[in-house]
């Protein structure tokens, strides 16, 4: 014991002891005085990176992580380290590069998410093909003056470095020993900021690190320079993990279909529409909120209102989409399974074996096919569309497009549904049975061609009286001039090209054996600034209600988040008089949900499927998004900040939230490796009845 107090007491005085020569020599000041430079490329880095999180998760703890600052730091010390390898006058360069670097990190991910509510991935890069197609959408809905900050770091570096090489501060010639000297001490301080770092780090942060299902967590608690760098070893992983791993990917894929519960239960629904023609419609960024919204009593969607109230209307139900969008859409509708963690399905792993909704309907001797009138390889579709199935897939080659009959990024909808007529009518008269897939375009963002959408007003009218007993009309601006205004517009000209588009096919009787199906493909990305201008309008002073006045209504982060939902409607020509047909579902439904329960109604199964039937499961479902947030009917969890919302009047215990973040980490998983090791390559042998 003794001995140990001996130790302890030896120890103190030695740091008592650096401490006074620290004090005495006035070590910190001159290093301080002698390397501004390195000083000031540390703190233009990890300010940008401190600044990164500000914009994109608008909470103290989010922004002023420690764990983030502490690996921010580490990361920008170790590769600043470098730059005392080289002489003074070319330390700037290095120094310079590396700042230049680590904000354009900053800037292309502060971009990025404005647009995905995610960060950037390398897996990613191959999608810039695709940048030029939706040019006009990223200069008008994604960039902000905000992006443009990150680029001061460099700037600022370069102003300091002009001064101090007026100043001449640096007189004495720097000899290899002491540049060599600087290095490894320079090494020394990103080891000791790292075992900082470390210490605050808990199982949990690891867990999600290695999984990389979460990005919004791993850079809040690993920073983006780190987030940026496993990104990158997540991005070439696959490519190294598909020539190993198959054998357990495999028997985990076989285990965890064979203990689940046997869905393939008879219920009300069970073949409702076995042989009946099937046409869906890939409603492009169409929302739940649009539906019932009216302005000065005209309705938004007069069309989809009508389908709502006659057909089945699924009113809680959620897209699942990642990066991908549209294309993450069209996987999980077709096939059950979620969006890929690395790149897109639809891009990286087109050649996979995929069970899909065509291939089930070609077996029951359907014949089926997709229309786009948008560029065959833009999100790869052409080759996708072969490998999910279809028969045929009518691109934009297959339709006259010219400047009269463009709005936004290509063929407006009006003309698009025009033209399919003839093409949906050929068909039916040469098949027995068919099923088609029509994905919409014009309703895409940044929603600018108001002037082509028709004649339709999202202000405020109001009848006013005057003191003198006369009366006038009074409009105020409302949600005019807004993103979200824009918006309604842009969904009122689309709904109305849909009616127009039922109109037709009654006409021609392609609507008499028919089952029209229709979903939106994601939300629109639009602010949720404006939707608190929606909500809590001050029109006497064309601004938004003070938080303090009574009719202010909260519309906060979760309301957002969930306000993300998108339709999802069945209908036929005789559903209004059928009680099973005419009702709304309240019950929580994702995307990977519709094909185990379009599969029930048509008459097929597979029991590989991640989703459910919904009218198997009901209540006791859970929607899975690709970041790990997961929603049932009682709350929604946020993976990211490790808490939930509950819903009005629901109870949930931790051993729940527990299970559920269990088995949706396990489905994710699941889902990659089923995409990755191509397991379903032997489908043949899959259940599907």
């Amino acid at each position: 014991m003794n001995k140990v107090k001996d130790k302890f007491k030896t120890v103190i005085s030695k740091v008592k002891n650096k401490l006074n020569r620290i004090k005495k020599d006035h070590l910190i000041r001159k290093y301080f005085s002698t390397n501004k430079l390195f000083i000031i490329f540390v703190l233009t880095c990890v300010i940008n990176s401190t600044i990164l999180r500000f914009f994109c998760m608008h909470t103290l703890d989010n922004y002023l992580s420690i764990k983030a600052i502490l690996a921010d730091l580490c990361i920008v010390i170790l590769v600043g380290s470098f730059s005392y390898l080289f002489k003074p006058k070319h330390r700037f360069i290095y120094l310079l590069i590396v700042d230049i670097l680590l904000s354009a990190i900053c800037m292309i991910n502060s971009v990025y998410y404005t647009f995905y509510t995610s960060f950037a991935s390398v897996s990613m890069l191959s999608l810039t093909q695709y940048i030029g197609d939706v040019g006009d959408a990223v200069v008008e809905n994604v960039l902000q003056l905000k992006d443009l900050i990150y680029a001061l770091g460099p700037i600022i570096l370069t102003i300091f470095y002009i001064k101090l090489r007026k100043k001449d501060n640096n007189k004495k010639t720097e000899t290899k020993k002491y540049r060599k000297k600087m290095f490894f001490k320079t090494i020394a301080a990103a080891f000791l900021v790292f075992i900082l770092f470390c210490i605050n780090l808990t199982s949990k942060d690891v867990t999600r690190f290695i999984k990389q299902w979460n990005k919004e967590y791993i850079v809040t608690s690993f920073g983006i320079y780190i987030y940026q760098v496993n990104d990158l070893v997540s991005s070439v992983q696959p490519k190294i993990n598909s020539m190993f791993g198959y054998d357990k990917a495999k028997s985990e894929y076989q285990d965890y279909f064979k203990d689940r519960r046997d869905t393939n239960k008879e219920n009300e629904y069970s073949n409702i529409f076995d042989g009946k023609n099937v046409i869906v419609i890939h409603g492009e960024s169409i929302m739940t909120n649009v539906i019932g919204l009216s302005f000065n009593g005209k309705e938004v969607t007069p069309t989809l209102n009508k389908l709502v109230n006659e057909g089945l209307f699924f009113s809680n139900f959620h897209s699942q989409v990642s990066v991908g969008t549209s294309s993450d859409t069209e996987l999980t509708y077709n096939t059950s399974l979620m969006p890929t963690k690395s790149g897109t399905a639809f891009v990286s792993y087109s050649d996979r074996y995929y069970n899909a909704i065509p291939k089930f309907l070609t077996k029951k001797g359907y014949y089926t096919f997709s229309m786009h009138a948008n560029n065959a390889d833009f999100w790869n579709r052409r080759n996708m569309h072969k490998s999910l199935g279809y028969d045929k897939f009518y691109a934009k080659d297959s339709y006259t497009v010219n400047s009269d009959n463009i709005i936004g990024l290509g063929l407006s909808d009006q003309s698009f549904f025009e033209q399919s007529i003839p093409k949906i009518k050929k068909i039916s008269e040469e098949n027995e049975k068919f099923y088609g897939l029509l994905i919409t375009l014009t309703n895409h963002t940044p929603f600018s061609n108001t002037d082509k959408y028709g004649e339709y007003s999202v202000d405020m009218k109001e009848v006013k009286t005057n003191e003198d007993g006369t009366t006038e009309e009074v409009t105020y601006p409302y949600m005019e001039n807004t993103k979200l205004g824009n918006y309604f517009k842009s969904v009122y000209y689309a709904d109305k090209c849909l009616g127009e588009f039922l109109e037709q096919l009654d006409s021609e009787g392609l609507l008499d054996n028919t089952v029209f199906v229709l979903y939106g493909d994601h939300d629109a990305r639009l602010p949720r600034s404006d939707y608190e201008r929606l909500y809590n309008y001050d029109k006497e002073n064309n601004s938004i209600l003070p938080k303090e006045d009574e009719n202010y209504k909260e519309y906060d982060y979760y309301q957002y988040e969930l306000g993300r939902k998108v339709p999802f409607i069945i209908w036929t020509k005789e559903s209004k008089d059928n009680s099973l047909l005419n009702k709304e579902v309240k019950d929580v439904m994702g995307m990977y949900d519709v094909l185990p329960t379009l599969g029930n109604m048509l008459g097929f199964y597979y029991k590989n499927s991640l989703g459910h039937d919904i009218f198997d499961i009901k209540e006791n479902n859970i929607v899975v998004f690709p970041n790990g947030n997961w929603v049932t009917n009682k709350v929604y969890y946020n993976s990211q900040k490790g808490e939930y919302y509950s819903f009005e009047g629901t109870t949930i215990t931790e051993d729940e939230i527990t299970n559920n973040t269990e088995y949706t980490n396990k489905l994710l998983d699941i889902s990659y490796n089923t995409i990755l090791f191509d397991l379903e390559k032997e489908g043949e042998k899959n259940e599907i009845n």
